[in-house]
């Protein structure tokens, strides 16, 4: 007979082991009966997987449409983006609408009318993730109730509403939608390409097509047709679906929006950057032409007085000849506004040119035209600084703070207004701004009827630029101004003009262009420069002329045809690219140079060249 000890130990060695094998059994249960009973988790689990394996791999997005340029972003990944703030209002039946903005700033501010340039709307999808499901949850989300009259009243930190209520007239909503659409629906259509859904394929590229010829260059929802706002609901079905078929795209939607404003916000940066730069360049004087100026001026001193004496000085004051006025410290612009000039009249004996510099540039323009002589032409160069007839206060009266353009400084520029008293002998005089290029005889434009005016000039508003009204450079808002002017009344251009110095005196201008620089002074009245002034003092005293005889717009990117410049008279580079500039337009450069000699020994030696 065995032991009872021994009989108990065998009894609980087979316990242990039954144990064992079902506990074993039931694992085996748990884990195979999940496959068994439910496979299709597994393709949800896989699909799942390779979802989130896209999102974290977004840069492999290949896409040709405008919209959407990945490969341009460096932030690939995502990293470093800030994720966009979900600001939801709400007005009376609780309608929420999400909206992103990445860097955190408000989007309604105090200018109505206008949009900030990066935010966008994004529309019926809510939060996108359901927590339930144990999806990732979303930021919380600011609720900014609505006012009484449908304004937004922003909630601070504290939850307590900003007194300040503003206002905006969203006037581009439609388009960002239509575009936050654009950027979905292709986002969409790479996973359905995947994934192979033919039919969603299909559907996405036709709306993506249709959208896009819809929204066009369209920057704000007027210029929408009710075609293309069928478009977009159409489009938003078509996303609805494409969310219940794919319901993770809303997070890779957030992260395309976040790296589409980071890129918005680079192409800002870089836009404004650029302008700065051309205006930098514009305010910068060449290193050839300091050059020029230099080796002038030295040239000059190097001369007896006889010497520097220009001939045929008796025809200054006659005044049957052509009298012409240019007032420069450029020695190569009034170089060409001279040699064009010479070079294309009829009559160049009777031209007599009137160059009025300053004096640190009086040596090197004199020397230039003592060494380039214009032919049978008379040339006479002075210095304002010799006008002792000008205020005593004329040196300081333009000066403006934080100011470096010349246009708006320049003493030289402003000299225009005081052309009786530079000329006291002369009836008639024209006035060429030095970055003109005469084409034709001005014969015909001296000699034209003012019919009793002071100013014969070419207006500026045209039927391609009705914008050219006195209100885009006047402040109409001032009484004194708005009972004394026309706010529609048509602009003209300083550049080219004929002046009645007769009637000029007998109307005395001048002293109703002192009145107005007084009283400028005082309040902000018009845009800086000479323009606003020469409109105010010249009002109702100026004849238009015919527009061929004065094409502006060579300076700036205005898109002159090439037979609009060869039929002009006088062409104009008004704006930052000048000719001598290195930023001035290839396309126009070629009618300005052709009247300078590249081969001079001057223009060698100081590296200046076509």
């Amino acid at each position: 007979m065995q032991n009872p000890i021994n009989i108990w130990v065998l009894i609980r060695k087979a316990v242990w082991k039954w144990q064992r094998i079902l506990i074993l059994l039931l694992l085996f249960i748990t884990v195979f009966a999940q496959i068994l009973v439910f496979p299709k988790n597994i393709t949800t689990f896989t699909s799942l997987r390779a979802h989130k394996e896209f999102l974290e791999d977004i840069s492999s997005f290949k896409h040709t449409g405008d919209g959407l340029k990945l490969n341009a972003i460096h932030q690939e990944l995502g990293e470093g983006l800030k994720e966009p703030t979900r600001i939801v209002y709400k007005d009376e039946n609780y309608t929420t609408v999400v909206r992103g903005n990445s860097s955190g700033d408000n989007f309604i501010t105090k200018d109505a009318g206008k949009t900030e340039e990066g935010d966008s709307l994004l529309e019926g999808n809510g939060s996108g993730i359901d927590n339930a499901s144990g999806r990732k949850s979303q930021p919380k989300t600011e609720l900014v109730p609505f006012g009484r009259k449908g304004q937004p009243k922003q909630l601070s930190e504290g939850g307590e509403p900003n007194r300040r209520t503003l206002s905006r007239s969203v006037t581009d909503e439609k388009v960002r939608q239509m575009k936050d659409q654009l950027i979905m629906a292709k986002a969409y259509l790479n996973f359905a390409l995947e994934n192979r859904n033919s039919h969603l394929v299909r559907d996405l590229k036709q709306r993506i097509k249709e959208v896009e010829r819809a929204v066009g260059a369209a920057t704000k929802d007027s210029d929408l047709s009710r075609r293309a706002l069928q478009r977009m609901r159409s489009m938003e079905v078509t996303l609805s679906k494409a969310s219940r078929v794919y319901p993770d795209c809303f997070a890779m939607a957030i992260k395309l929006r976040a790296m589409t404003h980071n890129a918005e916000e680079q192409v800002r940066a870089q836009k404004n950057q650029a302008s700065h730069l051309v205006q930098l360049a514009a305010r910068t004087f060449p290193k050839g032409l300091h050059c020029l100026s230099m080796r002038l001026t030295a040239d000059y001193y190097s001369l007896q007085p006889v010497e520097r004496e220009f001939p045929n000085r008796q025809n200054l004051q006659q005044p049957d000849l052509y009298h012409y006025a240019v007032f420069s410290d450029n020695v190569l612009a009034c170089a060409v506004v001279i040699n064009s000039t010479v070079s294309t009249s009829a009559e160049p004996e009777k031209i007599v040119f009137h160059v009025v510099t300053d004096a640190l540039n009086l040596p090197a323009m004199s020397m230039w035209f003592l060494a380039n002589s214009p032919g049978q032409a008379t040339i006479q160069v002075v210095s304002m600084d010799n006008f002792k007839w000008l205020p005593s206060s004329y040196n300081s009266m333009f000066t403006q703070p934080n100011s470096l353009d010349p246009r708006y400084t320049s003493k030289l520029n402003h000299l225009r207004f005081y052309l009786p008293d530079v000329f006291p002998t002369l009836k008639k005089v024209v006035l060429l701004d030095h970055d003109v290029v005469v084409q034709k005889d001005l014969k015909g434009f001296w000699s034209a009827d003012l019919k009793g005016k002071v100013n014969g000039a070419v207006e500026t508003c045209g039927e391609n630029e009705s914008f050219h009204r006195m209100d885009m450079f006047i402040n109409f808002s001032d009484a004194s101004v708005a009972k004394r002017f026309d706010a529609k009344a048509c602009t003209w251009a300083f550049g080219m003009n004929v002046f009645d110095l007769r009637e000029w005196r007998r109307r005395d201008l001048t002293a109703k262009y002192h009145r107005w620089l007084q009283l400028g002074k005082r309040k902000q009245l018009w845009k800086a420069g000479s323009l606003p002034l020469g409109l105010l003092t010249f009002y109702n005293h100026t004849v238009a002329l015919d527009r061929r005889w004065h094409v502006l717009g060579l300076g700036y990117e205005s898109g002159v045809g090439r037979g609009e410049i060869e039929r002009a008279a006088v062409i104009h580079y008004n704006g930052n690219m000048k000719p001598w500039l290195e930023i001035g337009m290839g396309k126009y450069r070629s009618y300005w140079s052709k009247f300078l000699n590249y081969d001079h020994p001057y223009l060698q030696q100081c590296n200046i060249h076509e």
